[in-house]
């Protein structure tokens, strides 16, 4: 088998459905990866992840390198086996926590110093270092090192961190395929950057192609701009990345986000909106998000959802959810992710199948009808 095949099983509009084939499973499009930062889905075991219906996590190359150690995790077999998920693995580049946390890091054309969140000690981290801690970590899909910027940020910005990103690019994919026996199972996948700008967009997107990826990301997006916005940039970035290859857009989101995205020709998604959500007590339900500690769920007896065939909502009331969020119960936090997670997926496995039966934008409009109509 090769180590990495992306196949295209139908379309409808714009929106596809496929699976990637990996040496360690398949994962089949659109495909949303509950994040893991540091080696674990937040209030979940890793086969309750696997039961939600996740074929692939994502992990966290900043936080794993800082702790414990991208060394120590190989020393001790390997992310996989540190945390006990057998299936294939995401890992990020750490991009995106040099932006948010830019007050402790210093960028140049060779990488980024940047001091700990943890405990202040300094660090450099440039393409090489990304991709050889990806690599100790045993990941099966690599992300190059880019650097991301906000929108507010000025048009002579957004060109210096796209030109970047490009020369980070070819040196991250160079570091990748030194990587001997872990290359040769492995895949690495390039990042579009240029915030909002079409122009920008495309010479990103052309660049990379150039360079040559397994697959490619729509960067830089969900960092304040606005769902509007968003949408208005993936009404054209996707269609500048290679039709054959996976889309897939980082960091993104709500679950009309998602549907709107692959709608518009995306196939893979993370975000940590359904497990933090599910810690602050905010469920995601057909009939739009709830807060679970309202007053008025105290005393009711229906699942969070009464459309969800998951163990939280064909156990529980959301009287008792209620309570135990109230309370600050762990048990809480663990159902209603439990929940979100289930939610997420089910709504990835219907557009797969709408898609599969030429009904996407029936279900899209459906969908997106009901979950926007109402919330609390």
């Amino acid at each position: 088998m090769s180590r990495f095949t992306f196949t295209i099983a139908a379309t409808d509009g714009k929106a596809r459905t496929g699976s990637i084939a990996m040496e360690r499973g398949t994962i089949r499009t659109p495909a949303f990866m509950p994040v893991g930062t540091a080696a674990t889905v937040k209030a979940m075991k890793p086969e309750s992840v696997r039961a939600t219906g996740a074929d692939i996590i994502l992990a966290n190359t900043y936080h794993l390198m800082l702790r414990p150690g991208a060394e120590r995790v190989a020393r001790l077999g390997g992310l996989h086996r540190f945390m006990k998920w057998d299936r294939p693995i995401l890992t990020d580049s750490g991009g995106y926590q040099v932006m948010s946390l830019s007050e402790l890091s210093k960028v140049t054309d060779d990488g980024v110093t940047f001091k700990s969140h943890l405990d202040g000690s300094r660090h450099w981290l440039t393409p090489e270092r990304s991709i050889e801690v990806q690599r100790l970590l045993d990941s099966d899909i690599i992300m190059q090192f880019d650097e991301l910027v906000r929108p507010d940020v000025s048009p002579e910005k957004q060109r210096e961190a796209m030109d970047r990103s490009i020369a980070w690019a070819k040196r991250s994919r160079d570091e990748f395929d030194r990587g001997g026996e872990h290359a040769a199972r492995a895949a690495i996948f390039g990042i579009q950057q240029g915030v909002l700008d079409e122009k920008l967009r495309k010479q990103s997107a052309d660049a990379l192609i150039d360079i040559g990826f397994d697959g490619y990301a729509v960067g830089g997006l969900a960092v304040g701009e606005g769902q509007e916005a968003m949408l208005g940039c993936l009404d054209f970035a996707p269609d500048q990345l290679p039709v054959d290859k996976p889309r897939y857009l980082m960091g993104v989101g709500k679950p009309d986000d998602l549907v709107e995205a692959v709608r518009r020709g995306i196939d893979m998604f993370d975000c940590v909106l359904p497990t933090r959500s599910g810690r602050t007590g905010q469920a995601f339900t057909l009939d739009g998000p709830i807060n679970i500690r309202n007053a008025r769920f105290a005393e009711d007896e229906a699942p969070l959802d009464p459309d969800c065939a998951c163990p939280t909502c064909t156990t529980h009331s959301r009287a008792y959810v209620h309570h135990l969020v109230r309370s600050g119960e762990i048990l809480g936090a663990m159902l209603m992710t439990e929940h979100n997670l289930g939610f997420y997926q089910s709504l990835m496995a219907n557009m797969r199948d709408s898609i599969a039966a030429g009904r996407f934008e029936a279900f899209a409009t459906d969908f997106l009808d009901r979950y926007r109509r109402k919330g609390a």
